[in-house]
């Protein structure tokens, strides 16, 4: 919006206190304060759920691929044609045979469940969840016939256990006898301790060779899945469509959607729900605005009627009172905006410390999933946010600055 020198003068003046008007002036900073806020408080909370997302995304697809290929009895007997069949299929970028099976974990008395997953030393050692952050030992120890295996960081403190001692695997289907079944249990060294980021998968996973695990669940060549990874997470379901034809009777195609398709639906609503919600709060400055606003219009209804007996047009006065109130909703916008974006640099610390002072914990891995509290600004989001807070604030201008324009110097000014 252009302005003339003399509109320019009068939108800055009003702006500031005048004699009397220090009410005027509170209500239009506390009405910049709820703008910041409300700005701050919808960046930092979209910008967590989108967060919240990505590393779900990237920890628990990153894990257990795009998709999974299982037999329907839960072992994959024919496995390398189906691999070979699947990498041949246009969109998908690789097929690892996995062997996944929830048996127990024995130390000293102490048992856990745990989830034991059977994986080729290559794959193992590429796999960037596994790699990532590896708190103790070498997972380059993990070798087919070495007794070694890799467990989650969780699973290590509740079973008390670090990177030398000996675990014990038992598996409850074990040989059939003429006594019945006699459960197996196998001795392994934990060689490396890791942390996922999951805390589902820290609390349960043992890696472990290929060739160990057919041994331990008694499997011969078989393996329970092939995994796959897609050139698109998001197209899935068309880049698998082919291979669920072909497999159709063989074995069936699950895919990262299916499994975990709850999870990410209650993200997506809790994060629709969140924005409409801390969109109130800018709703309600924005209100405070309008207030302002109108009593700033009737603190100055003489002050008008002057500018207008002095030439002042309609669409000065207009101009005038829609950017005294857009600054207002501009300024706090821009503050809400750093706000939000210093709190998110810094929001580890910030968690960290009202833990401290409440004495609460406040981020339990336990219930929220990951360990550390994710942040993914959007950029194109954020501009979103602080176009509506703008536009509200424009909005909210139109009726006072319409009533100041249509002021009646006449009528003002009559008995003066």
């Amino acid at each position: 919006m252009i302005l003339n020198r003399y509109e320019r003068m009068i939108a800055r003046r009003y702006l500031l206190p005048g004699r009397g008007e220090a009410f005027i002036f509170l209500v239009a900073s506390i009405s910049l304060v709820a703008v910041a806020l409300g700005v701050a408080a919808l960046i930092i909370v979209m910008s967590v759920m989108n967060g919240f997302r990505a590393e779900l995304f990237d920890k628990i697809v990153g894990l257990n691929g795009h998709a999974v290929i299982q037999g329907y009895d839960g072992r994959l007997p024919n496995w390398r044609a189906v691999a070979e069949q699947a990498r041949k299929t246009p969109g998908i970028t690789s097929a690892t045979p996995l062997i996944e099976q929830p048996l127990l974990a024995i130390h000293e008395g102490r048992v856990e469940a745990a989830l034991v997953r059977g994986m080729t030393v290559p794959d193992i050692r590429a796999n960037p969840s596994l790699n990532r952050k590896v708190l103790a030992g070498d997972i380059r120890a993990i070798e087919p016939g070495s007794g070694r295996v890799a467990i989650g960081v969780r699973l290590a403190e509740n079973l008390g256990v670090t990177v030398g001692d000996t675990i014990s695997i038992l598996n409850p289907a074990g040989r059939s006898t003429p006594f019945g079944t006699v459960p197996r249990q196998l001795p392994y060294e934990i060689g490396a301790v890791f942390e996922v980021g999951v805390y589902d998968y820290d609390k349960a996973f043992v890696v472990l060779p290929m060739a160990d695990a057919q041994k331990l669940l008694l499997l011969g060549d078989q393996v329970g899945m092939v995994e796959v990874d897609t050139a698109d997470p998001d197209r899935v379901g068309s880049i698998l469509a082919p291979l669920v034809a072909s497999l159709r009777g063989r074995a069936v195609v699950v895919d990262w959607r299916q499994m975990n398709a709850s999870l990410f639906e209650a993200l997506q609503v809790d994060r629709v729900v969140s924005f409409v919600i801390l969109s109130l709060i800018i709703l309600v400055a924005v209100f405070n605005i309008l207030s302002s606003l109108i009593m700033l219009v009737r603190a100055k209804t003489r002050d008008i009627a002057i500018m207008r007996t002095m030439g002042a047009s309609r669409a000065s006065l207009l101009r005038i009172f829609v950017t005294v109130g857009l600054s207002i909703g501009t300024l706090g916008t821009l503050a809400g905006l750093t706000l939000g974006l210093i709190l998110l640099f810094f929001r580890q610390r910030v968690l960290d410390g009202i833990q401290l002072v409440t004495g609460q914990n406040i981020w339990d891995p336990s219930v929220r999933f990951l360990t550390d509290l994710p942040s993914k600004p959007d950029p194109v989001e954020i501009a979103v946010i602080c176009g509506m807070a703008v536009l509200f604030s424009f909005l909210a201008t139109l009726y006072p600055a319409f009533k100041a324009a249509n002021t009646d110097p006449v009528e003002v000014l009559r008995y003066e």
